[in-house]
């Protein structure tokens, strides 16, 4: 398992606050630390290795950052440090700028410069996931990237929304990873950083041919997921909400070993395959299930069903 889990209630109250100071020190960057609650600093981290790059998991009350020269010159990364605030209030500021982050906000500074960051609980703990990577993984340049810093970017449509199911949901299965997933994780994480950041730069003509390329399939598979109950849903009109061709449609997909009409295929039959794992679902149809995810035809979903897992929808809902 490749997550690292960190609570300051393994320890006394009174030493607590000393451990989240050491060990934060030690997982992301020395900083001048300041908090109202010292005295019982209740709070959590879980980190997530991605080679170069880590995925962490905070969760803190009232807490009061400074980055100084000192700091800098005694330990710097120079990386990028985006945090995606998922609970509470932060106020930030580097390079001229100050900013109000609120939930469901991105914001990004640099190790190199020195910053501060106030976060304020409303009223439950303040929650964020945090992504550190060296400055040379970002394919932005590093001029344009400073006009972001202290700048809160919205992840609430679009690839920002994307991008902030993404992190939510790789911090919430860190356990889940292995070694061989890392390559996978460290890559989509980066491009979608790239593509987000690049939209709010008005450059996104500035990414890479390949960053470009894996952002848009990752546009297009959440697309697929969030339209899945359309019974229209189709290589054409996948295509043409991207604005793209069919071909080059089937070229994306072909890259990864698949074709549009399968994936969507597999994506109907996973979510069917949920549902009839669900006690919550069992007095509803296995039709009115399948039909629910575009599989109007019973006998079809049947065949389709057991190729895929090797059993009949309705032995599979008794056996689980």
């Amino acid at each position: 398992m490749l997550v690292q889990e960190f609570r300051t209630e393994v320890v006394p109250t009174a030493e607590r606050w000393d451990l989240w100071q050491d060990v934060t020190s030690r997982t992301h960057v020395p900083n001048l630390l300041r908090s109202d609650d010292e005295d019982d600093f209740r709070a959590t981290l879980r980190l997530l290795p991605l080679g170069e790059a880590q995925i962490s998991l905070l969760a803190f009350p009232h807490l009061e950052i400074v980055r100084t020269q000192r700091a800098i010159r005694r330990f710097d990364p120079e990386a990028y440090q985006i945090q995606c605030l998922l609970e509470g209030e932060c106020g930030a500021a580097q390079s001229g700028r100050e900013a109000a982050v609120h939930a469901g906000d991105l914001v990004l500074v640099d190790t190199s410069l020195p910053y501060e960051a106030r976060h304020i609980p409303s009223p439950g703990p303040v929650s964020s996931v945090v992504v550190t990577l060296p400055r040379a993984m970002l394919p932005l340049p590093p001029r344009a990237v400073r006009r972001l810093l202290a700048a809160p970017v919205p992840l609430s449509h679009g690839m920002g929304g994307v991008l902030y199911r993404w992190l939510t949901d790789v911090a919430a299965r860190a356990d889940e990873f292995t070694e061989a997933d890392v390559p996978t994780l460290a890559s989509v994480t980066t491009d979608l950083l790239a593509s987000v950041l690049g939209r709010c730069l008005e450059a996104e003509d500035t990414l890479a041919p390949e960053s470009r390329r894996r952002a848009l399939h990752t546009r297009i598979r959440d697309f697929i997921d969030q339209h899945l109950t359309d019974p229209s849903l189709s290589p054409a009109l996948v295509a043409a909400a991207h604005g793209i061709s069919v071909r080059y449609l089937h070229q994306l997909f072909a890259e990864e070993g698949e074709t549009p009409a399968a994936w969507i295929r597999h994506r109907r039959l996973e979510r069917c395959r949920r549902d009839l794992a669900d006690p919550r679902l069992q007095n509803r149809s296995i039709q009115s299930v399948a039909a629910r995810w575009g599989f109007p035809d019973p006998a079809t979903f049947s065949r389709a069903f057991r190729r895929a897992y090797g059993m009949t929808p309705r032995d599979y809902r008794h056996h689980t």
